[in-house]
């Protein structure tokens, strides 16, 4: 199994708009943040988390050529506005595409995409079928079985992912006692690092190190990661031995 980080940049990306700090302006690529997206890659399906603004450049950059599923964390903008463009897929493989998420999230693409979900459609939007998914019950998509994993985003649920020994959460602020036992023994830990100083609904750096502390991971890696956390080669610098700032394109096996 592999995980490729499609973008590892918050809602704004990286660098920001009209924004000339030493972050937004840096030549590193790896300063560089699409909004946030990861693809895992196992007994050849790619299973996608979130379509955001950059979908579309993801998989161009990467190559995809199909996706089994796509599966949501939560609905707002920078992790769903992409979904238009699954109909790519949709031409090219002449099929729905399988579609995972809370009832949260069901809700908010019929309000942003009422098109998809009328019943005489355009032709050529998008074909998906929704799978509805709740935290306490894991979900199987061919002999992969999926562990739901709810963090709060501020007052927000959000779900993150444990598929084996890989576990994936973006947008967290707090996670419930019941919730971090699900993560307990996964080998590679991805978390939100939003920034150094304290914020309302994301972890800051010291928060996420904390939380990497309690669920002891072989290895861990940052992501959603705003301008104001610093640079790339600056801040791996200030990580111990086991934790990876995320960048995009990275690929890691599990």
């Amino acid at each position: 199994m592999k995980m490729t980080f499609l973008g590892t940049g918050t809602s704004q990306g990286v660098p920001v708009i009209a924004c000339d700090c030493q972050v937004c302006i840096s030549m590193n690529q790896k300063d560089n943040r699409l909004r946030c997206s990861a693809m895992i890659s196992v007994n050849g399906h790619n299973y996608v988390i979130d379509s955001g603004p950059d979908f579309r450049q993801q998989m161009l950059r990467e190559n995809v050529q199909n996706i089994r599923a796509l599966l949501f964390t939560h609905e707002h903008k920078d992790h769903v506005a992409g979904m238009d463009d699954l109909r790519a897929f949709n031409f090219k493989h002449q099929k729905d595409m399988d579609v995972y998420c809370d009832s949260n999230v069901e809700k908010a693409l019929n309000r942003e995409f009422p098109y998809v979900f009328i019943k005489n459609k355009y032709p050529g939007v998008p074909s998906i079928l929704i799978h509805l998914i709740e935290k306490t019950k894991p979900f199987h998509i061919e002999e992969n079985t999926f562990i739901p994993i709810e963090v709060m985003h501020h007052k927000l649920p959000v779900m993150g992912f444990r598929l084996g020994g890989l576990t994936y959460i973006t947008d967290a602020k707090t996670v419930a006692p019941e919730e971090i036992e699900k993560i307990k023994g996964t080998d590679v830990l991805v978390i939100n690092a939003l920034r150094l100083k304290e914020h309302i609904s994301h972890f800051n750096l010291k928060q996420a190190l904390e939380f990497i502390e309690i669920i002891q991971p072989k290895k861990a890696y940052l992501t959603h990661i705003s301008h104001f956390l610093g640079k790339h080669e600056d801040i791996s610098l200030m990580l111990p031995d086991n934790v990876y700032l995320a960048y995009d394109g990275l690929v890691i096996s599990i």
